[in-house]
């Protein structure tokens, strides 16, 4: 083995001079105060630049005005000590000044090298060390141990070869200095070489040789079955070999074997546990959640004094905020002897955790060092608790005054922009990372992306993906895609997205992944594809997760089987209130509010706490009961502060105004509007105006309307239900005036759009589509279906026709408006008496609602049609929703 090791004899390039320095002392002032000045004893670091200065004024006037103890080398040996005792390397120079008049002496020429190592001056212990006629291992031990620790392994490993060429032995000491150097320059080959070389030699007994070989294998390998193999073999073991294993075990994320080891240890009773032991036991409590052990390794840390240790207490402060004790986290910093930025940071972050942003900030003014990491760490707190904008700010500071940017800024700014949602903002910020050379770390992209996507940019988000280098692992930056495009309204491009992407098994499957793909399913009503999801998840084990079966009771929801939702519901071994929520609403997406309440009385008896959502849900429910039941409602809307804690938002206002309307007190949900403490929203009043649509009541229409226009609304959803109304109630000249306000401000109605699932494949139509293969059948058709229909008694509404046109032209808009498209595509396709399942992005409006009634009628065919407001069933020229939607 140790021919292996031995490299050719290459010579180190080191200088041979020896006489380095002036043997003529300088000229220093003879002055009798010198001799006279008692040495000072340090006292405060306040006293340290004096007690330097006089230091070498003393020792270097010594050396040169009394000569005898320039030759005596035990003097210079205390000299030396001296130097490096108080960092004087003008006094080591002078001590190697004397000894070069002196004979050589090995122990002298070694304590030289030693200092100089120590003092920095590395150039000078290669003189020293060249100059010596017969460096020993003790000179060769040094110097290789000084290289290794200033990171300069190679020169480490090269004085170590060049030690083996002459002959001369390793110690020990030798051992654990180039196993350092090893895993400083990742020599991974000579370390085993190391290792063979060791047990040769017979230093495997060595607890210091073992230790360092430990530390080796980790560092390489992570094998811990390596690593208990050297433990196990140790004869003798000191603390800092029991700290090595438990620590590769905590890291590992074994802590229960590392618990067993820390017993083990405790047990015998010759090793007493240091803070290096206590903390990497926190960090395993930490880890594992085990917080009744994490106390009860602070009581043995109290105990053995360590409760006053630096880093004891900062593993302490990420415990105790692991484990949400914002109190002991509170206590424990108030507590502290000694604090360090780190210490501070860990307040910042774990009060950001507990959502006390506040107190946050006020941690963070008070600190009294900062650095990019304390900024950081409070940059992404505020994106943790949604506070963007501040998150952004931050990071503007932080350019201003010139503070390090690390990948971890651009992250969290890059997230807070995503969460802002600002177009604008994140594109300069993409530029910004861009010009300043992040744009091509995998992180900082993988985020850009995540922004692009969250601000809405899926052209460039698409682009991005297109140039993603091949060497990167993309499944992330594919799961980042397949939900850009289910959130941002292309649930066909998720699904066909999803299809390729397995396809060319680019993207793993996992919660995230599954969770995006089923709510894409749900949007589209497919439920054929979400069935198969649902197997996939039942194969691979991925049903254990709740956020999966979540999805899951939704996507079943949305695609109109509740019977399967409420399967899959029922037999979750552990639900949370999304659960609850999930169920509730996909009763009320069918409009069967006794069923949703039924099942809100059963979470209320299974003592499952509500959040807002629920209460919103709920609230709407009322809307679609068999019996009026708005007292009830009323004293649940009226309750929500006193039993639940709930401030209502207009979000539940809009909804109990809703409820007030579908049951014609439009005049109680006026006043409820008028006595909010708060400004209602556009929404509030837009839920009673539509009430007023449909109740024909333009007196009080009128009013909301007046209000709404007041306050500019920018979406075109809100002029088109003002428009609707006014010609529901046959105010014509009303309707143009709103409509051409609407043209004036450069509103356009979103583009209506449905779809039909057949085959497997999305048939999506627009209004007077004309695209789709079967285009002339699909349109003879519904021309027949139209005659049929008036036959019946079917009589065109062209009040929902927002265009001006002839009577005629209006008509014809009509007739080819998406829903009816996809209705005639779905008799012609399907099977005789099969239901009809359509899928529409917006409201129906009321032409097509009565259209469907009749096409009901004359094909004796169930027609579904889930649009905004919720499913629409039409059997026999009847709809679920009672012409209230």
């Amino acid at each position: 083995m140790s021919t292996i090791i031995h490299p050719q004899n290459h010579p180190l390039p080191l200088p041979h001079h020896r006489h380095l320095f002036p043997t003529k002392p300088p000229p220093y002032p003879p002055c009798s105060s010198y001799l006279s000045f008692p040495k000072p004893k340090p006292k405060s670091h306040h006293h340290r630049p004096f007690l330097l200065a006089s230091t070498t004024a003393v020792s270097c006037h010594t050396l040169y005005y009394k000569p005898h103890i320039c030759n005596d080398v035990n003097s210079l040996l205390t000299l030396l000590n001296l130097s490096v005792q108080y960092s004087d390397a003008e006094l080591a120079k002078a001590v190697h000044a004397c000894s070069l008049k002196l004979q050589e002496d090995t122990h002298l020429g070694n304590s030289l090298v030693l200092a100089y190592l120590k003092l920095g001056l590395f150039n000078h212990s290669l003189n020293v060390f060249a100059s010596l006629s017969c460096p020993n291992v003790v000179t060769y031990s040094s110097l290789i141990s000084g290289f290794a620790k200033s990171n300069q392994g190679s020169k480490a490993i090269e004085l170590f070869m060049k030690m083996r060429t002459e002959g001369i032995e390793p110690n020990e000491f030798t051992f654990v200095a180039i196993l350092s150097a090893c895993i400083r320059v990742l020599e991974s080959e000579l370390g085993f070489q190391i290792h063979g070389l060791v047990v040769k030699m017979g230093f495997l007994d060595s607890t210091f040789v073992a230790n360092a070989l430990m530390g080796f294998y980790w560092k390489f390998t992570g094998n811990l079955r390596l690593i208990f193999n050297v433990f196990d073999e140790m004869p003798q073991r000191d603390v800092a070999s029991w700290n090595t294993v438990i620590s590769c075990l905590v890291k590992e994320g074994m802590y229960e074997k590392a618990f067993e080891l820390f017993r083990v240890m405790q047990g015998i009773g010759c090793f007493r546990a240091d803070f290096f032991t206590i903390s990497s036991i926190l960090s395993a409590c930490e880890g594992s959640n085990a917080f009744m052990k994490g106390k009860e390794v602070h009581a043995h840390a109290i105990r053995t004094g360590l409760e006053g240790n630096l880093s004891v207490n900062n593993v302490l402060i990420g415990l105790y905020t692991q484990c949400g004790r914002v109190r002991d986290v509170a206590v424990l910093f108030e507590s502290m002897p000694i604090r360090d930025v780190i210490t501070w940071t860990q307040m910042i972050t774990a009060y950001m955790e507990f959502g006390l942003v506040d107190l946050a900030m006020k941690v963070f003014n008070e600190m009294p060092e900062k650095n990019c990491i304390s900024y950081n760490a409070l940059m992404a707190g505020f994106c943790k608790n949604g506070e963007g904008l501040k998150a952004v700010k931050l990071f503007i500071e932080m350019v201003e005054e010139g503070l390090e940017l690390t990948d971890f800024s651009l992250s969290s700014v890059i997230n807070a922009c995503a969460l802002v949602m600002d177009v604008k903002a994140s594109e300069q910020i993409q530029g910004f990372c861009l010009k300043f050379g992040f744009g091509s770390n995998v992180c900082v992209e993988a985020a850009l992306l995540d922004m692009c996507i969250r601000c809405g940019r899926m052209a460039d988000a698409e682009k991005m993906f297109r140039i993603w280098p091949v060497e990167h692992d993309n499944s992330v930056v594919c799961t980042s895609m397949l939900c850009g495009y289910a959130r941002n309204g292309q649930p066909d491009e998720a699904v066909l997205f999803f299809l390729r992407c397995r396809l060319e098994g680019t993207m793993d499957l996992d919660e995230v992944t599954l969770t995006s793909i089923l709510g894409a399913c749900g949007t589209l009503g497919f439920e054929k594809m979400g069935e198969q999801i649902h197997c996939y998840a039942l194969k691979t084990g991925f049903v254990t997760d709740l956020g999966v079966l979540n999805s899951i009771i939704s996507m079943y929801a949305k695609c109109g089987n509740m019977n399967d939702a409420i399967k899959v519901f029922d037999i979750m071994p552990i639900r949370d209130v999304i659960s609850w929520n999930a169920l509730i609403a996909g009763h009320i997406l069918h409009r069967q509010g006794d069923e949703a309440l039924a099942v809100w009385s059963t979470m209320e008896e299974a003592g499952i706490r509500p959040d807002t959502i629920t209460l919103f849900l709920v609230l709407s429910a009322y809307r679609h009961t068999n019996l009026d039941l708005v007292d009830d409602c009323r004293k649940l809307f009226l309750s929500m502060r006193t039993d639940y804690d709930i401030e209502p938002t207009s979000e539940h206002h809009a909804s109990f105004v809703s409820v007030l309307g579908q049951w014609g007190l439009l005049e109680e949900a006026e006043e409820t509007i008028e006595n909010m403490t708060v400004e209602p929203k556009a929404s509030v009043w837009r839920a009673l105006l539509n009430s007023c649509r449909i109740r024909l009541n333009t007196t009080i229409g009128k009013r909301v309307a007046k209000h709404i226009l007041a306050m500019k609304p920018q979406d075109p959803s809100t002029y088109i239900l003002v428009s609707n109304l006014y010609s529901a109630s046959g105010r014509w000249h009303c309707s143009e005036t709103v409509r051409e306000d609407m043209r004036e401000k450069g509103f356009r109605k979103n583009p209506a759009r449905s779809w039909i699932i057949h085959q497997n494949n999305i048939h999506p139509f627009y209004t007077r589509d004309k695209s789709h293969p079967l285009t002339k059948d699909i349109y003879r058709g519904l021309e027949i279906l139209v005659m049929e229909c008036q036959k019946a008694g079917y009589v065109p509404d062209t009040s929902f026709v927002l265009h001006e046109v002839e009577e005629h032209q209006k008509k014809e808009f009509l007739l080819y408006h998406s829903a009816k498209l996809a209705a005639t595509y779905g008799i012609l396709m399907t099977k005789h008496r099969e239901p009809i399942r359509i899928v529409k992005n917006i409201h129906m409006c009321g032409d097509c609602h009565t259209f469907m009634k009749y096409v009901s009628i004359i094909t004796k065919r169930e027609i579904l049609v889930r649009d905004a407001s919720g499913f629409h069933c039409f059997r026999n020229g009847q709809c679920c929703c009672k012409d209230y939607w």
